[in-house]
Parts: structure tokens; C-alpha cells; sequence
């Protein structure tokens, strides 16, 4: 013990430990014990659905082809693909041609079995992984209690295992029938979910200290729409839903270096296209531009880089000889101080959500924690109260040059929740609105 003491204060990291990770044990201990309520009966009908699907594209794909094989065998996959159809080979691996899901969507317009493939995987992979294994993991008490890791992420995120519960894919309409499935556990409690928005957006601005970012935010504007005027010289109310989602997907590519490749892939652009749209974003977002520059030449100085509170994360792959393992190591520069920045203001919020809970005699239990969301069951008669609460709390977790902000939503399930807007608090706080 004594030396790893020494270590942490040698390395600037006892501060850290001693007042974000080891309060936060306590707090994951309790939120592990509580568990999180799950309707058998929903994950019961899924599964039905989902196995008619599987059937049904199985045998898509099959008539596709011609004949039978293991669709979940990547080489048998591979010999099919690549051998029989003669499709355009991508990678080569040990076994034969790589089948890997980035693969398999750039040939989705070159043979009508490859979408198949990829929804089969889909289903297969969310059966196997939830449908099927969460009522197998489900405690005496009816509950699913899943383990919390605070030292496995690099960038400092909490993940979570047996169930892992952090990667139920959000954005699909499938993996959001799954999160129906999460309920509060008695009719009289609600599930209430807080999460930051756009937060390491949020943190991008404060640490690069971009004006037009920053003001966007202050202004409270749409930023995404804002981005892409300002890159494509438009007024924000003349940008297009695709220029939009455009604009986004680069916001929200940046803390992960997206790559004019990563763009015309999503975008369904060109890559020159793709490119022009990244140059002309970092023209007129200089900060940024100036923040990924900076960052990157004081990792390769240092040889490692920092969140706000001083978490580190050592990168040794920017001294690698080969270009891809060095190009690795420089979106992992950029992206762990935001990414690692935004887990540490999660736990700060945590650990002070604890100490208010207690301290004002709420009933309301924090379940679970997801990325930028957490999860709480709370007693119907206890939201109205709870609510701005939370909203203090998590806002006020760390000081930042654009202020934080938490959308709250309440529900039955996961899946189904309403948004409490913030004039919808106000007025329940009043006792003139019932929010739930």
C-alpha cells in the first residue's frame, strides 16, 4: 500500500483518489445492491419477436445464396461472401477475408445478402446478450444487479459487467425496445432519468476555449444548425436536416478524431467532400483546431495527456513506428480529456446526489449509470421535489466556461419516458403541475 501512496502523490493523482474514487465506492456498492427492476413478461415477447425475425432473415439469406450455412461462422461467412459471390475483398486475416461489420457496410449496395447478414447479426447478438441472459441473472429478489468497474476504462468511465449494461445500443429502434424492458420496481415508484446534455460538446468548449462554441452555448442555440451555418456560410434557419445531421455528426466525431473517412461513411458523402466539410469546420472553428494541434504535440512531449481534475492516461503509441498505431494514439490524446473530463463530473455528481439524498430524507434510489445518464427510482409522490434537485446537483458538479445542463425525463420503463422541461419543474415545485 505504501508505495502505490507514494506513487499516487508522486504522480500528482492523491487528490484524485482519495476525493472522486474512493467516496464513490460506497455509492456504487449501495446502487449495486438495490439492483434495477426488469418486466420478465416484455423480455418474454421480445424474444418471440426475435426469433421470428431471426427466421425470417436467416431464411433471406439463404435464398440469397442458394444453400444453407453458419451465418454466425465467419469463415464459412467469409468463404460465401468472398468465394462463391466473388464480392470485393476487404482485409485479409488468418482465416481469410475479414467479415467484420465495417466490412460488410461498404458492400450493403453490392449484394442484396449482405443487409440480411448484418440485421441477422444484430438480432442474434441482442437475443443472446439480453433477451435470453437477463432472466437467467435475475437475484431472489427479483432484481438484476450488475457489477460497477471504476479501474477498467482508460478514460476513467465507469463500465459495467454481468450484466454490462452500458452498451444496450440507444440509437436503434431494437436495442430501445430492449430498455422497455427496465422498470421501476412497484406501481407506486417511477424511473427517473438525468443526463447531461451534450456534455463533452460542452467540455470541447471550455477547453479549447473556442468563442463561437462558446457563445452558441451561452446563447443557447441549436448547435448543431449553428455549426453547420457557420461552416457552410448559410443562415442557421436556411441549413438542411442533412447539413444538420452533417454538422452533428462531426460535433460529436471530434472528441474521437473522425477522419474525412469516418464522415463520407456515415454522411454517405464523398470523401473529398467529406474532407472540405472537416477543413472548413476547423477554419471556422479555430479554437478547436488550435485545442487537437496543442493537444496532440503536448501528449508526444509529455507522453501522456490529462482530464481537468488530472486523471492521466500514459499513450505511448504516439512514439510507434507504424502510422495507424500512432494515428490511434493521437485520437486517444484528443479524446481522453474530454471523454475522461465528462466521467469525472459524472462521479462528482454522483457522490454529492448521495449526500443530498440523505440529507433531505428522500427515498429515491440512484440504479444505474450509463455514460452521460443516470438512472434513478424514485416514490411518485417524491418527483415534484426531486427533480430541481437533481438538475442543482448534477449542474453544479464542476465550474465550466459554458454551463452544464441536465435534461430529466420520468417514466414507467426505460424506454417510455416524458421529458420534464424545466418550466414543468418550476410549476411542480409551485404545486401547480403534477409531473408524474
Amino acid at each position: 500500500r505504501e508505495p502505490l501512496a507514494a506513487a499516487l502523490e508522486a504522480e500528482g493523482l492523491g487528490r484524485l483518489f482519495a476525493e472522486l474514487e474512493m467516496p464513490l465506492i460506497p455509492v456504487l456498492a449501495r446502487m449495486e445492491a438495490v439492483g434495477v427492476a426488469v418486466d420478465l413478461a416484455a423480455l418474454a415477447v421480445l424474444d418471440l419477436e426475435f426469433g421470428a425475425e431471426i427466421t425470417r432473415l436467416e431464411r433471406a439469406i439463404y435464398d440469397a445464396v442458394g444453400h444453407e450455412f453458419t451465418i454466425g461462422s465467419p469463415k464459412q461467412l467469409g468463404e460465401v461472401l468472398f468465394g462463391e459471390l466473388q464480392l470485393p475483398k476487404g482485409r485479409k486475416t488468418k482465416t481469410g477475408y475479414s467479415t467484420d461489420a465495417t466490412v460488410l457496410e461498404e458492400l450493403v449496395d453490392v449484394h442484396p445478402v449482405v443487409q440480411p447478414v448484418l440485421d441477422w447479426r444484430i438480432y442474434t447478438k441482442l437475443r443472446s446478450t439480453y433477451v435470453e441472459a437477463l432472466p437467467a441473472l435475475i437475484a431472489d429478489d427479483g432484481r438484476l444487479h450488475t457489477t460497477f468497474h471504476q479501474a477498467v476504462a482508460a478514460t476513467g468511465r465507469l463500465s459495467s459487467s454481468d450484466p454490462n449494461l452500458q452498451n444496450i445500443p440507444i440509437r436503434t429502434p431494437l436495442g430501445r425496445r430492449i430498455r422497455r424492458a427496465f422498470v421501476a420496481g412497484s406501481p407506486d415508484h417511477v424511473l427517473v432519468a438525468a443526463d447531461y446534455s451534450q456534455i463533452e460538446l460542452r467540455i470541447i468548449a471550455h477547453v479549447s476555449g473556442d468563442e463561437h462554441l462558446r457563445e452558441a452555448f451561452a446563447r443557447g442555440a441549436d448547435i448543431h444548425r449553428e455549426t453547420a451555418g457557420r461552416v457552410l456560410h448559410k443562415a442557421p434557419e436556411d441549413v438542411t436536416s442533412d447539413e444538420r445531421s452533417m454538422a452533428k455528426m462531426v460535433n460529436f466525431g471530434l472528441a474521437y478524431g473522425m477522419s474525412d473517412f469516418g464522415l463520407s461513411t456515415r454522411a454517405g458523402i464523398s470523401r473529398q467532400e467529406a474532407q472540405e466539410f472537416i477543413n472548413s469546420y476547423f477554419a471556422a472553428y479555430s479554437g478547436i483546431s488550435y485545442y487537437m494541434l496543442h493537444i496532440k504535440e503536448t501528449a508526444r512531449r509529455d507522453g501522456f495527456v490529462s482530464t481537468l481534475l488530472g486523471r492521466k492516461r500514459q499513450i505511448p503509441e504516439l512514439k510507434a513506428a507504424n502510422p495507424s498505431l500512432r494515428g490511434a494514439g493521437e485520437r486517444m490524446a484528443i479524446n481522453m480529456p474530454i471523454q475522461g473530463t465528462a466521467a469525472d463530473i459524472v462521479k462528482i455528481a454522483m457522490i454529492r446526489l448521495n449526500e443530498r439524498l440523505a440529507a433531505d430524507g428522500f427515498r429515491a434510489r440512484p440504479l444505474l449509470q450509463v455514460h452521460d445518464e443516470l438512472l434513478l427510482e424514485v416514490p411518485r409522490d417524491e418527483v415534484e421535489r426531486l427533480v430541481p434537485v437533481l438538475r442543482e446537483v448534477m449542474e453544479g458538479a464542476l465550474t465550466l466556461d459554458v454551463a452544464l445542463t441536465v435534461d430529466v425525463k420520468v417514466g414507467d420503463d426505460w424506454e417510455s419516458m416524458a421529458p420534464v422541461s424545466r418550466r414543468d419543474a418550476a410549476l411542480a415545485e409551485a404545486g401547480e403541475l403534477p409531473v408524474a
